[in-house]
């Protein structure tokens, strides 16, 4: 076998089947297969007659960044992760403020897998090789925990830091990672948990109580974390809000509580590395407001910014895949993969002519550095302002391009506006 295909299977809620009876019927099944596309899931609805399929699983979708086109069957090792969705959703801890009595949200706490991050990883499309990097990252770092590597000789804290723009899928990327670790380290950790801490939401309201609140919210994390059978993701968003509190402290705009509660989340965080079963996952949209101390103490420091011309075509031919799938676009049509244009040199043919068409509104969103959050509002403001009755493909790719130039135009007209207001504030 030259290499591995991960394939994850969904089963479904009411099937009582085990697992390893699951990987045996998914096996027989892909064995008709000649080759698999890797990033296609398998729904349901779309397993014909096999009815034993039908009852039991829900979809079977092929995963493995490592592969950019088609798998032959014989040519990879098939590793199976087979695994129901919580039906729980999400629970969100909170803490009383004894200052002043307010119940403070402390953090949303998810059992994973959850299908409301069902697709969210394949969903995210970026240039760099920041899907593998960072789950070769993981996999070592629990590796290193497995073998009994001394921290003390080799240093490494299972914190991931992701900067930059808002907009550019940093959380989302997280929520994803959380999700795909539960998936396959499943064998490892039976269960799973991404606890959700609000930095920017949270400190300024610790602050009073200095690090009493953090260190009731750390108690119950470190409770959670005890269960080495479940592995625990902590992710906090905003972390430059940390910064931001011992800048101001230092700076005597702020009381000399605030560094404390600062410096006690730090010193939580440590504490954290004791355990095999934590990974910190952390975002931050002011690169040059993040702490120096935390800097240190992250082990994979990634800038995700607007995506590339080659990412945003890879995200808008997606939305337009679901567009067709959903039957608001009609009727479905091929749409090529970029590296098939590059392959043709982007000849015009009456074949090519729509993924060529949407390759030129892709370039010009890059162009614009468009966050990937707005590019994938596109479509909704494409549906809602620039087309009536049901649209070909053609018709809704220059739906997108009328919505992309009315959100560049509108965008300008908001600086435009804002422009005086900062020259007041500037001569005040």
């Amino acid at each position: 076998m030259s290499s591995s295909l991960h394939v994850e299977v969904v089963q479904k809620r009411e099937s009582q089947a085990n697992k390893d009876s699951i990987k045996d019927i998914v096996h027989s099944y892909l064995a008709n297969f000649v080759s698999v596309t890797p990033g296609v899931t398998i729904k349901n609805n779309e397993l014909e007659d096999n009815l034993v399929l039908k009852d039991h699983i829900e979809c079977i979708t092929f995963c493995d960044e490592e592969h950019d086109s088609e798998v032959a069957i014989t040519e990879c090792e098939l590793v199976y992760h087979v695994f129901k969705f919580d039906i729980f959703g999400v629970e969100t801890d909170t803490m009383t403020d004894i200052a002043s009595g307010e119940e403070i949200a402390a953090a949303d706490i998810w059992a994973l897998p959850t299908e409301e991050f069902h697709g969210l990883w394949e969903s995210l499309v970026y240039d760099s090789k920041l899907k593998e990097d960072t789950l070769r990252f993981v996999e070592t770092a629990f590796e290193f925990a497995d073998r009994h590597v001394d921290p003390n000789v080799i240093s490494w804290n299972r914190v991931v830091l992701l900067h930059g723009p808002p907009g550019t899928g940093k959380t989302s990327f997280c929520r994803a990672l959380a999700q795909k670790l539960a998936i396959r380290l499943n064998n490892k950790f039976p269960r799973a948990r991404l606890l959700e801490i609000n930095a920017h939401g949270l400190f300024s309201k610790w602050f009073s109580e200095s690090g009493k609140l953090v260190a009731k919210l750390f108690d119950r994390i470190r409770e959670i974390v005890e269960d080495r059978n479940l592995l625990a993701c902590v992710l906090v968003d905003e972390v430059e809000s940390l910064t931001h509190a011992r800048r101001a402290a230092l700076s005597g705009l702020e009381p000399s509580d605030s560094i404390r509660a600062v410096n006690a989340i730090l010193t939580q965080l440590d504490r954290l590395k004791r355990h095999p079963n934590a990974l910190v996952l952390t975002t931050s949209n002011v690169t040059g407001a993040i702490d120096v101390a935390f800097i240190d103490r992250a082990d994979i420091k990634r800038r995700v910014g607007p995506p590339s011309e080659r990412a945003a075509y890879e995200i808008l031919r997606g939305c337009c895949g679901e567009m067709m799938a959903r039957g608001v676009v009609a009727p479905r049509e091929q749409l090529f993969a970029l590296r098939i244009l590059e392959a043709s040199r982007f000849a015009d043919t009456e074949g090519s002519r729509a993924s060529l068409r949407l390759w030129t509104v892709a370039r010009e969103a890059a162009a614009a550095q468009m966050s990937g959050r707005a590019m994938r509002r596109l479509p909704f403001l494409a549906r809602a302002l620039h087309t009536r009755g049901e649209p070909t493909l053609p018709q809704f790719i220059d739906a997108l391009q009328a919505a992309l130039r009315q959100q560049l135009n509108d965008a300008k007209d908001l600086e435009d506006d804002s422009l005086p207001l900062q020259c007041n504030k500037l001569k005040q």
